[in-house]
C-alpha cells in the first residue's frame, strides 16, 4: 500500500498499542463481552447472528462470516473511507502522538534497516541449519541433557555457530562485509580481515516486539567434540554489540512471545537469563522475559509496565541475584506512578528457575511465585542488613537512607506513601515488639522499645495530656493506626505511662482486631493499668472520654489532641533552639535575622493557640448538639 508519507514501523506499532481497539470500534458498533474478546454483528455485511470478534490483546478484529480482518487503522479506512494517512492522523491525535516528519533520510534509513533485518534473519536460519546438521549432533545432545525438547528449541529458533573464524562470513558472502560488521555478526580489527564474532556457541536469537531477529546471544559450549568447544577463559555468554537494530538497555529477551502469554495469565515474570526463560517455557510457563546481561534498566521497566502493572522479578538467591533485585527496585521506585510497581520472589540459594522446574516441576516454581515480596519491604530488608541494628548510629543511618529512597521517587504522592511505609517498617523493627515477641520471632535487626528513645523534660500539663491520650487510645485502639508515627514522639517520662504505651501499642500491632474489653484486660494484666478508675487529680475531660460520644467524633478529637501535643512540643523545641543559636555575641551582627526568626516563631505559636482554642470550642459545641 502506498501511503504518500513514510512512517517508521516503530511509530505504527506504538500507535496500535496506544489505541484500545474495542473502544474505537465500540463507538459505532454495539459490542458485548465474550470471554477475553468482544462480539458483535459485523459492520461490513448484514447478519443476524454475531460473528464479528474484537481482540484487544492481539489488536485485531475478525469476522468469521465475511472474512473482514484488520487493525485500528484498517477499521477506520474501511468504515470511514479515509485514506491511510488520514486514518493515522486521526488515531494519532486521539493517542496524543505526533506524526513523524517525512524526509528522504528517514526513507533511506528505513530501507537500510529493512536490509539489516533481512541479514539477521538469514543468519538465524543458517545457525539453525548448523544445529540440525552433522556438526550439531553434540549440541543437540547438550540441549537434550538440559531437558530442552526439539519443539522448544525450534520455537525459540536455537542454532549453533561452529568454531571457525569465517564460516558465517562465507555463508553470507553475498552481503557486503560492512553490513555484516554493522549488525555485529563480524568483528573488525585493524590490520586483519574481519572474522566471525560467534564461534563454538549455542546461538539464541534475540527478537524485538514484532518477532524480528535483532541480535544474538551465544552460550559457550564446554564439551563439544570435534574442536567446536571454546577455551574455558572465554566468556560464558556473548551478546551482540549495540547496533542500529539492537539497544541492549531497551530490549527484553522473549518479549515477543511473553507479551501475549502475559495477557492471558495476567502476569509477567522477569528472570536472569535466556536458558531460564527457555526452561520455564519447557515447563509450560511462557510469560517470562530476561534482561540481557545487565541490571533491569528504566526503559525495560517501562516496557514491562506496558504489559502488566506489577511484574514479578525472580532472581537467583545468591548475592549477585539479590543485588540485581535491589538495583531494579531502586530504579522502579524512582519512576513509580499510581498503579505501577514491582514485586519480588527469591529462589533457594544456588538454584535458578531452570533448575527448580527440572528438579521439582512447575508446581514448585508456582509455589515460589505465590509468596511475592513488595518493593518497599525488599528495599527495607536490604538497607536494614547493611547497618549495625544495636547501635544508635546504625539505626539513624537506616532511617536517613529510607528517607533518601522515598525522596528519590519522582511522584510526590507516591513518595509520601513510601516514606510512611518505610517508617512503619522501621518502627515494627525498632519500636513496638515486646521481649516475648523478640524471643519467638526472627527479626531483620535487633529490637528496641519506645522507652529507649530520648524524651525531653515536659510540663505536668503535657503529662496529663499524655495520660488522656493513652486513655483514649485504650478506648479507641483503631486511632493508633492513624497516628502510629506521632505516638513515638509523645514525651512520656513517667515509667507507668511508658509501660502503658508499650503494652497498648504492642497489643494492637500484634492483634489489630482486639476489642476494647480485651485491651482493658491486657493492660490490667501486663501494665497494671485500670482505665475505668478515674483520678480527679490527674484526669482531664476530653470529648473522647465521654461514654455517650459517637465513635467517629471520639476518634477525631483523640487524633486532634495527639497532633496538638506533638506540635506544642515542636514549638517549644524551636523556641529553645532560637535561644541557643542567637547568643549575645551574635545578636549584634545578626539582630535583624534574630528578630525575623522570633517574629515568625511568635506567629506560629499564636496560630497554634488559636487553632487549639477553636478546636476545643468545636468539639464542645458538637457534643452539645449531639446531646440535644
Amino acid at each position: 500500500m502506498t501511503t504518500g508519507h513514510f512512517l517508521p514501523p516503530e511509530f505504527l506499532d506504538e500507535l496500535r498499542q496506544r489505541i484500545t481497539l474495542s473502544s474505537l470500534i465500540g463507538r459505532t458498533v454495539k459490542l458485548t463481552r465474550a470471554g477475553r474478546e468482544f462480539r458483535a454483528c459485523c459492520p461490513f455485511h448484514n447478519e443476524k447472528t454475531p460473528s464479528f470478534y474484537v481482540n484487544d490483546e492481539k489488536g485485531f478484529y475478525h469476522c468469521f462470516g465475511c472474512g473482514a480482518h484488520g487493525d485500528a487503522i484498517r477499521f477506520v479506512t474501511e468504515t470511514r473511507g479515509l485514506s491511510f494517512m488520514d486514518a493515522v492522523r486521526e488515531l494519532a491525535g486521539q493517542a496524543g502522538m505526533d506524526i513523524p516528519e517525512a524526509n528522504p533520510a528517514a526513507v533511506r534509513q528505513a530501507k537500510r534497516t529493512a536490509t539489516l533485518h533481512d541479514i539477521m534473519a538469514e543468519a538465524a536460519k543458517w545457525f539453525s541449519e548448523q544445529l540440525h546438521g552433522i556438526e550439531g549432533a553434540e549440541v543437540r545432545r547438550y540441549l537434550d541433557n538440559r531437558g530442552i525438547s526439539p519443539a522448544i528449541a525450534q520455537n525459540f529458533g536455537l542454532g549453533f555457530a561452529p568454531n571457525g573464524r569465517g564460516r558465517l562470513k562465507n555463508a553470507l558472502s553475498h552481503h557486503a562485509v560492512e553490513k555484516l560488521i554493522e549488525v555485529g555478526l563480524l568483528i573488525s580489527v585493524e590490520g586483519r580481515d574481519p572474522y566471525d564474532r560467534f564461534r563454538g556457541r549455542l546461538m539464541i536469537p534475540i527478537k524485538d516486539q514484532r518477532g524480528r531477529v535483532i541480535a544474538f546471544g551465544g552460550r559457550r559450549l564446554e564439551s563439544i567434540e570435534g574442536g567446536n568447544s571454546l577455551p574455558d577463559n572465554s566468556p560464558k555468554y556473548l551478546n551482540s554489540p549495540e547496533t542500529p537494530l539492537f539497544d541492549k538497555g531497551r530490549t527484553l529477551y522473549n518479549i515477543d512471545k511473553a507479551s501475549q502469554a502475559a495477557r492471558r495469565q495476567n502476569r509477567i515474570i522477569v528472570v536472569e537469563g535466556y536458558l531460564d526463560v527457555i526452561g520455564l517455557a519447557q515447563a509450560g510457563i511462557h510469560e517470562a522475559v530476561a534482561p540481557l546481561g545487565t541490571a533491569l534498566t528504566e526503559h525495560q521497566i517501562e516496557r514491562l509496565w506496558r504489559i502488566e502493572d506489577k511484574p514479578i522479578l525472580c532472581f537467583d538467591g545468591d548475592s549477585a541475584g539479590q543485588k540485581a533485585a535491589v538495583r531494579a527496585a531502586e530504579r522502579a521506585l524512582v519512576q513509580a506512578r499510581p498503579g505501577k510497581t514491582l514485586s519480588f520472589v527469591t529462589l533457594p540459594n544456588g538454584k535458578d528457575p531452570d533448575d527448580l522446574v527440572k528438579e521439582q516441576g512447575k508446581s514448585a516454581f508456582e509455589e515460589v511465585l505465590s509468596r511475592p515480596i513488595a518493593l518497599d519491604r525488599l528495599l527495607y530488608r536490604f538497607e536494614a542488613s547493611q547497618i549495625d541494628p544495636r547501635s544508635p548510629e546504625g539505626r539513624a543511618a537506616l532511617s536517613k537512607r529510607l528517607d533518601e529512597l522515598a525522596a528519590s521517587c519522582r511522584d510526590e504522592f507516591i513518595a509520601r506513601g513510601y516514606r510512611s511505609n518505610f517508617k512503619n517498617l522501621f518502627y515494627e523493627n525498632f519500636g513496638w515488639k515486646s521481649k516475648k515477641q523478640q524471643d519467638s520471632q526472627t527479626t531483620i535487626a535487633a529490637t528496641v522499645t519506645l522507652s529507649d528513645l530520648p524524651t525531653p523534660t515536659i510540663s505536668d500539663l503535657e503529662c496529663q495530656y499524655s495520660r488522656q491520650i493513652l486513655i483514649g487510645l485504650s478506648l479507641y485502639p483503631e486511632a493508633i493506626k492513624q497516628r502510629l508515627e506521632r505516638l513515638a514522639e509523645l514525651a512520656v517520662t513517667d515509667p507507668k505511662l511508658k509501660k502503658w504505651r508499650e503494652t497498648l501499642i504492642t497489643a494492637v500491632i500484634s492483634e489489630p482486631d482486639l476489642d476494647r474489653d480485651t485491651i482493658k484486660a491486657i493492660l490490667k494484666a501486663d501494665a497494671n493499668v485500670d482505665i475505668d478508675t478515674w483520678d480527679i487529680k490527674k484526669d482531664l475531660r476530653f470529648p473522647f472520654t465521654r461514654p455517650d460520644i459517637a465513635p467517629d467524633l471520639a476518634i477525631e478529637s483523640l487524633v486532634a489532641l495527639i497532633d496538638l501535643v506533638v506540635e506544642e512540643r515542636e514549638l517549644a523545641t524551636e523556641e529553645q533552639q532560637l535561644k541557643q543559636v542567637f547568643t549575645e555575641e551574635r545578636l549584634i551582627a545578626d539582630y535583624a535575622k534574630f528578630e525575623a526568626a522570633q517574629a515568625l516563631h511568635r506567629k506560629r505559636r499564636a496560630d497554634f493557640q488559636e487553632r487549639r482554642y477553636m478546636l476545643g470550642m468545636e468539639f464542645e459545641l458538637r457534643t452539645r448538639v449531639d446531646e440535644g
